[in-house]
């Protein structure tokens, strides 16, 4: 095994990256608009009904998970830009689709242009970022591109909230919503057709490149799916991948608010400051903590992750057992600090997850070691809210934060084998 790689001097960005996250910016806020509300606009609102709601969500997975698959390996042979463009494209024609809608042809055909989108996007968009800035930016590059994605959709979200405040007309609304979705999409479109690929330095050695290559010659062709998961380190980065979602971004999600309101009479303000402050903490942690990520090799944050995870879960545990009767600066202090220790966490994860992916796919498979995360990605937020929703339903406050903090420390493990099996330890 390859030993650990010294950490490259910091590198400004560039004027294209900054380009390329305003754009994301923008596209985000435009699904903040309406992501919480389309199975109420669709089911309700539009009077079609449950199995109509249920329609769009299956269709969109089924077009997700295939668009994925494809957009992989056509973002390897020819341009990520290319696959991206067209993926931005599908989402704007897809959620513009659901403006006008009045019956479940076309709720269907948005829910596939919708998921065709989200699966040719983020089989490319690993690319797109690494393409626009220096290989010693990687690391900040992709821990900035979570926080705009997130504050863009919290920022759509509040902006929505404020234009459905009172709307006599709910449906009519949310369909200029959904429009204005659909074009925010386009500025993201332009700016990735804008941005082309910088000379890269030959490839560097990287864990399982050796045995993926052999492999592929042995095949006479590229890499594909299976050679990539044939190699150990990226069999555990996908696993990890899917296990992170789990355990951690849809937990803090859907699981921990209804934790709090339902098990800990938590008011809806205090949820939503919980929440917020999250939001917040990425955005405020970041430029603080981005020379001391810079420093670790990325399999020692990607592992210190779910560790922090795991103390955010303690920190709401001890919310929980200090109970009602306690202090509400005992009380609630611990709440907005399993909120901060949370969204260390987060950037722990994002600042490894992409560069290692990067590193160990090489850039001839980097497509495709993207629709493979994109893929566990979409499993893990499949089944994370349903696990923890259950563990909510029949365990205490007390004991739902214990095992949600149990889940963070096997998402751990995962982290660890892979940092002893790159490392030799």
């Amino acid at each position: 095994m390859t030993a650990i790689r010294a950490t490259a001097p910091r590198t400004p960005l560039g004027r294209r990256f900054g380009l390329l996250m305003g754009a994301l910016l923008l596209s985000s806020l435009g699904n903040g608009l309406c992501f919480p509300f389309t199975s109420i606009y669709i089911s309700q609102l539009l009077g079609l009904g449950g199995r109509a709601a249920g329609g769009y969500f299956i269709a969109m997975a089924a077009a997700s998970f295939a668009a994925a698959l494809a957009g992989g390996p056509l973002a390897d042979r020819g341009s990520p830009h290319r696959v991206g463009a067209l993926g931005g494209a599908a989402l704007a024609v897809g959620y513009a689709l659901l403006a006008p809608a009045g019956s479940v042809a076309p709720v269907l055909a948005s829910g596939v242009c919708v998921g065709a989108g989200f699966g040719l996007f983020y089989a490319s968009i690993v690319g797109i970022v690494d393409t626009a800035v220096p290989e010693s930016g990687r690391r900040s590059a992709f821990a900035i591109r979570h926080i705009v994605n997130n504050a863009g959709i919290g920022l759509g979200s509040v902006a929505a909230g404020l234009a459905l405040h009172g709307a006599a007309t709910p449906v009519g609304a949310l369909r200029w919503l959904y429009l204005a979705n659909g074009l925010a999409a386009l500025p993201l479109i332009a700016v990735i057709l804008g941005v082309r690929p910088r000379a890269r330095p030959g490839p560097e050695e990287r864990p399982g490149a050796a045995e993926a290559s052999e492999s592929a010659e042995k095949s006479g062709g590229g890499p594909t799916y299976r050679t990539l998961l044939r190699a150990r380190p990226m069999a555990l980065l996908i696993l990890a991948q899917a296990l992170f979602a789990i355990v951690g971004f849809t937990q803090i999600e859907a699981t921990v608010p209804l934790l709090m309101h339902d098990r800990m009479a938590v008011t809806l303000g205090w949820v939503s400051a919980v929440v917020a402050a999250n939001s917040f903490a990425l955005i405020a942690l970041q430029p603080l903590l981005r020379r001391r990520l810079e420093r670790l090799p990325e399999t020692v944050s990607l592992a210190a992750g779910p560790v922090l995870w795991t103390a955010a879960f303690s920190c709401g545990l001890g919310a929980a057992l200090a109970g009602e009767a306690a202090p509400a600066a005992v009380r609630y202090g611990l709440l907005l600090a399993f909120a901060v220790i949370f969204a260390a966490g987060e950037l722990m994860y994002s600042s490894a997850f992409y560069p290692l992916l990067l590193r160990w796919s090489g850039e001839a498979a980097v497509g495709r070691a993207s629709a493979l995360a994109s893929l566990a990605w979409n499993l893990g937020t499949a089944s994370g809210p349903p696990i923890g929703l259950f563990v909510v339903a029949n365990a205490s406050a007390t004991g739902s934060w214990l095992a949600l903090a149990l889940g963070a420390a096997a998402a751990f493990t995962v982290a660890a084998a892979l940092h002893s099996r790159t490392t030799g330890t």
